[in-house]
């Protein structure tokens, strides 16, 4: 499968990420001065864009390139707000499948409003409670809900012989994501705590037993799980260093864990347009 990625920044390059990984040929069609995200962060860059092509193309000078490579494709990927691909003459093949990202949706009051992963997730609802979140989460769902569409139309493709057109809304993937207070931190008994020397613990015992059986383990029975605070079981905790907690609470049936590193990302993207030339060549010989 020939997949032709005309997006930057997050989305985009993360869904057609996963379909490469599924085994897809990736092609990312970048500007003359290259998707910004090599500028703002190279190594995220290199980890989203690792084994792509890399084309470059000025859509608005010289489109011609990006149209061929659209018709061939198999699925184009776009991250554009409605109507800009049809008024740069990008079009589908009889049999491409085409996602385009959107940040609202099209036909909606926002349609043309411009924005990223903070401003979906606002607009969601999901950040309602306070707190800047740890992962882009609306660009990910969104990206993920686009390897979903994506791969529901090549099945369909498969019995009919002919592509289709989607569209994915950050904004309303993201308002997936809504939870109860009580998993954001709003019960005692699933939250994160400080232990001693900064380590983090995880606390998840939404169940009676293991709630019993970690308020045991620690000191402190018949503690209330679903209270908003707990002072002296914030005091414990922080009493030993978090590996101390974690050889007490292994093989035990608490639901609690570390908060652990991340390994850094990692990856070697194409250079800007190492793919130019052979694409043009293929696709004009």
């Amino acid at each position: 499968m020939l997949v032709v990625d005309l997006s930057r920044y997050v989305p985009g390059p993360f869904a057609t990420r996963e379909l490469r990984r599924l085994g897809a040929r990736v092609v990312a069609v970048e500007p003359p001065e290259g998707d910004p995200l090599r500028l703002v962060d190279p190594a995220w860059h290199g980890a989203l864009n690792e084994g792509k092509e890399s084309v470059v193309c000025d859509l608005r000078a010289e489109p011609e390139l990006a149209r061929a490579l659209c018709e061939r494709a198999d699925v184009v990927v776009d991250g554009f707000r409605p109507g800009v691909a049809e008024r740069l003459g990008l079009v589908a093949g009889e049999q491409t499948v085409w996602c385009a990202i959107t940040g609202f949706g099209a036909n909606g009051p926002h349609e043309q409003r411009v924005g990223h992963d903070l401003n979906y997730l606002g607009w969601a609802g999901v950040l309602e409670r306070g707190g800047h979140p740890p992962v882009p989460f609306a660009d990910y769902t969104g990206a993920f809900a686009a390897v979903r569409e994506i791969l529901a139309a090549l099945l369909e493709r498969e019995q009919t012989g002919r592509g289709a057109r989607l569209e994915v809304s950050m904004t309303d993937e993201a308002a997936h994501l809504y939870a109860p207070p009580i998993l954001t931190g709003a019960a005692a008994c699933y939250r994160v705590y400080e232990t001693g020397g900064g380590g983090r613990l995880t606390v998840a015992a939404l169940e009676p037993r293991f709630w019993r059986r970690f308020c045991d383990l620690v000191g402190l029975p018949d503690l209330p799980a679903f209270a908003p605070e707990l002072p002296e079981l914030e005091a414990r905790l922080r009493e030993r260093p978090l590996v101390e907690w974690l050889e007490l609470f292994d093989g035990e049936e608490v639901c609690a864990g570390p908060v652990a590193a991340r390994t850094p990302l990692a990856g070697t993207a194409p250079a800007l347009g190492e793919h130019t030339e052979a694409w043009r060549a293929a696709l004009t010989g």
